[in-house]
């Protein structure tokens, strides 16, 4: 048995015992009580009674322990064209600093602060003094419109709210303050005060007596020291959305938290402390909270805060520069990121500039990776390209290639193998159990392990019918696939994603891997849209790589015909069509649900994490040339 298998097995049959042991990486104030209580079942918690404080585990004690003059931060901004770093010891100087700011302004533990920021040091620096003091941070992605920010403002009831004057967009200037005034304006509850970073590309006005300047009070300010708090108390509030366009508040722990993030650096990941790790995301999102900001400090590894995008700051070869410039050991980014840096620099010429022989590993998640853009990196790099999955109520990884304890043979299309401390099983419609290599819900069998959500904010019926009512005694991702004879989870789709073709279910997520295997396409989406006498059939849309210059309807039938190929002519795979682009949500996810409900010609709402509303009426204009997205 290697180590994986034997790590997986004895965090599943002896939950207790494993997670205890992985505990002891961290510092506690107190010890726990208990290790898994289950007296309120199917609300779990880890390690009650226990104590401590997140911050000092992800700062202070790496300066105690002698590490303080280590790079903690370096902030890597193109589209300013600045970079600033933070060792340690001076992480932790702005952090106490900004901590003693919020409690002269009230702020204490159990308060709940909203932290609506860019991609700056600052917004990293906000999350760790808040987690300092005790008090909740929630973190709503910047530039979020005002409405969304408010629904967010009026659930979270937040003491203050920390922001910047502006976010800065390739070409642009977002102004936040407006959006923030306008949000307050519309919000229920009110926050006593604002914390504003005056940034030098825009200049926020102020109201008198709510709005403080960030830089004034930190030249006046007192460090404040780590609050102790308990393991159960709530760390983080983040807000993700739901089914019925109401966003859920997230709950992430302290004690949990710092335990399985710690742990899946090294395991998963394969980091070591004083490696420098990358992921590049946005601390709005779940992967910034988990891998910009708390796992590599816990860790003590030195993290990069990267304030552009893959390609147009300046190039498709900005990532190499960074690993370049910053010696970047471990990079962790979305399956979109290198699908644009592949449709702008299909060979790679950028690559060829830089040195990046210090990449040990490429992490993706985030988007299903399809098997073209994973040979492409792998190719083009030379080092294990992992495709891993996880959600944001999990917090990390539920399926990987868990580098630190044993890398597997390499398999495109499947996410890995159940990461230790997760069940994962598939179930058909009835809650039973289906044999390998079939179809099914993809569940986790309670308890979840430590690091996931116990439960939503303020929400715990809702958490419980969202997640736990349709199969109970287990966790629905709302995602479905199979596992295989081998033990490796293939995340085919959304369960709603999973369409009826006459009666078979097919996911969409194979015709995909399918479509994106064709040399002319650049990305693509599949959907199931709707069918008179099938009930449904697939859709196809194609971006095609920069240079390709043929009649869109070749590319079409080409697809069709290896669709037919590779699946079989029961996949009813006969139409697809080229747009110029798709549309996404900022974090990179493409928006196949609202795509759907464009082509059926169903009511749709506008998502509010798209990147760019105008998309919606290109493929609305697109689906019209095939007979779709007719007016009603």
């Amino acid at each position: 048995m290697g180590a994986y298998q034997q790590t997986y097995q004895r965090s599943l049959d002896d939950p207790e015992g494993f997670w205890a042991e992985v505990a002891q990486a961290i510092h506690w104030d107190k010890k726990w009580d208990k290790v898994l209580d289950e007296s309120g079942a199917p609300e779990y918690h880890w390690f009650t009674g226990g104590k401590l404080n997140t911050c000092y585990n992800a700062v202070d004690r790496h300066v105690e322990a002698g590490f303080g003059e280590q790079l903690a931060l370096i902030y890597d901004s193109p589209v300013t064209g600045q970079q600033r770093s933070y060792t340690y010891t001076e992480l932790q100087d702005q952090v106490a600093r900004l901590a003693g700011v919020l409690a002269g302004q009230g702020v204490g533990k159990g308060d709940r602060v909203i932290v609506y920021m860019p991609m700056i040091p600052e917004a990293a620096f906000a999350m760790l003094a808040c987690a300092r003091l005790g008090a909740i941070h929630s973190v709503v992605f910047g530039g979020f419109a005002a409405n969304e920010l408010a629904v967010r403002i009026t659930d979270a009831a937040p003491k203050a709210v920390l922001t910047a004057s502006c976010g800065i967009e390739p070409g642009r200037v977002i102004a936040y303050k407006p959006l923030l005034d306008q949000a307050i304006e519309m919000a229920e509850c009110k926050p006593d005060f604002c914390l504003l970073l005056q940034r030098p590309q825009e200049a926020a006005s102020m109201i008198p007596g709510r709005d403080l300047d960030w830089e004034e009070c930190m030249a006046t300010a007192t460090a404040h020291g780590c609050v102790s708090v308990e393991a159960t108390d709530p760390l983080y509030i983040l807000y993700t959305s739901g089914t019925t366009g109401e966003p859920k508040g997230v709950v992430r722990d302290n004690g949990g938290h710092a335990v399985a993030l710690t742990w899946s650096m090294k395991n998963i990941y394969d980091v070591q402390p004083g490696d420098v790790y990358w992921a590049a995301s946005d601390v709005g999102w779940v992967v910034g909270h988990s891998y910009i900001v708390y796992a590599p400090l816990f860790n003590r590894n030195t993290t990069i805060l990267f304030e552009g995008k893959p390609v147009g700051t300046p190039d498709a070869g900005v990532f190499w520069r960074v690993i370049e410039e910053h010696k970047v050991n471990v990079l962790f980014t979305a399956p979109t990121a290198f699908r644009a840096i592949k449709k702008e620099d299909p060979d790679g010429t950028f690559l060829k500039k830089y040195d990046i022989s210090s990449l040990r590993s490429l992490f993706l998640a985030g988007e299903r990776s399809d098997p073209a853009t994973l040979e492409w990196a792998e190719e083009k790099l030379g080092v294990p390209v992992v495709d891993h999955w996880w959600q944001t109520e999990t917090g990390w990884a539920i399926c990987a290639n868990c580098l630190g304890l044993e890398q597997f043979p390499k398999l495109h299309g499947s996410a890995g193998k159940p990461v230790p401390g997760w069940d994962l099983q598939v179930l058909d419609e009835s809650g039973k159990q289906v044999k390998s290599n079939k179809i099914g819900a993809l569940v986790v069998k309670l308890p979840l392990p430590p690091g996931a959500f116990p439960t939503l904010w303020n929400a715990s019926k809702r958490w419980y019918q969202a997640y736990m009512a349709e199969y109970p005694g287990y966790y629905l991702t709302a995602d479905a696939g199979m596992i295989d004879a081998n033990g490796y989870a293939h995340v085919m789709s959304r369960t709603d994603d999973i369409i009826n073709v006459a009666g078979h279910r097919l996911s969409t997520g194979g015709m995909e891997e399918v479509l994106a295997g064709h040399p002319d396409v650049a990305e693509c989406a599949v959907m199931g849209v709707a069918d008179e006498m099938k009930g449904q059939v697939p859709l196809g849309l194609l971006v095609l790589k920069s240079g390709v210059d043929r009649n869109p309807d070749d590319v079409v039938a080409e697809v069709v015909a290896l669709v037919r190929e590779r699946i079989g002519p029961v996949a009813a795979f006969k139409k697809a069509v080229v747009v110029n682009r798709l549309p996404k949500t900022r974090s990179g996810k493409i928006l196949r649900g609202t795509m759907r409900k464009i082509a059926d010609s169903e009511p749709w709402k506008m998502p509010a994490t798209i990147d760019d509303p105008a998309i919606l009426r290109e493929i609305g204009d697109s689906l019209r040339t095939i007979g779709y997205a007719g007016d009603k």
